[in-house]
């Protein structure tokens, strides 16, 4: 009997605590989520919002990407702490650098991808995390990046002219009530990476709060990276799990 898919609720996967080591000597924790059953179509790479202001690799949209997306889409999920963030997971090694030191941090994470085979490998980023992509993540490996509720605080006109000579794909996903940049402001300040597609999320805010604007971000997501998943699934008929709150 099918069983809805809930906030807490945890579709089956192979999961597998992980640790990154960085050029400059940190090692950071983190975990992968697999398919169970089948080698995964593509892969998330997902950077967290700010840890100074509670972001961590359990960041609600992320920790819930990697319960659903490997058994509802065939995704691989890698999340971990940038460096000096706890989690339930453990504390990386080192301290905040507001995005400068963290260049390792990203380095560590495509270098973990890419010797372990994970397969067509999208960088996701989450505010602060998106921050880290535009300064830090240009990278041959990796198939395009994927941007939600980007502040455009620390990344500058030339990272985004960087990307835009880059010129792999990038999905923005703007909140139309976020706290920070706005659709409108948005289109303008991306203007400048032409393969950008920027998507408007009506009526949702910067931290993506509810069930239902979980699912749309999930959706988008996996309309970028594995479309043949689509419609994601909200009910689930086999072994289901629930989460502690």
């Amino acid at each position: 009997m099918a069983t809805d898919i809930g906030p807490l609720s945890v579709l089956p996967a192979d999961r597998e605590d992980i640790e990154l080591h960085t050029a400059d000597g940190l090692t950071l924790v983190g975990e992968v989520a697999r398919p169970a059953a089948s080698v995964p179509a593509a892969t998330l790479l997902t950077l967290h919002p700010l840890p100074t202001h509670g972001g961590f690799m359990d960041s609600h949209v992320f920790r819930k990407a990697a319960w659903r997306l490997p058994a509802l889409a065939d995704l691989a999920v890698v999340r971990f702490n940038t460096r000096g963030t706890s989690s339930p997971r453990g504390t990386s090694e080192g301290a905040f650098d507001g995005g400068e030191a963290e260049r390792f941090d990203v380095a560590a994470l495509l270098e973990y991808g890419e010797f372990h085979d994970l397969p067509r490998r999208w960088l996701v980023g989450w505010s602060f995390g998106t921050e880290l992509i535009l300064k830090h993540g240009a990278d041959p490996s990796i198939e395009g990046a994927i941007l939600l509720s980007p502040p455009l605080h620390r990344a500058s006109d030339a990272d985004l002219d960087a990307w835009a000579q880059f010129g792999k794909p990038v999905t923005i996903l703007v909140p139309e009530l976020d706290d920070f940049l706005r659709p409108d402001e948005a289109r303008e300040r991306f203007a400048r990476i032409p393969q950008a597609t920027l998507i408007a999320g009506e009526g949702m805010k910067h931290l993506w709060v509810g069930e239902s604007a979980v699912r749309w971000v999930l959706e988008q997501i996996v309309a970028v990276v594995n479309p043949d998943a689509l419609p994601l699934a909200w009910q689930w008929d086999g072994p289901l799990e629930s989460a502690e709150s």
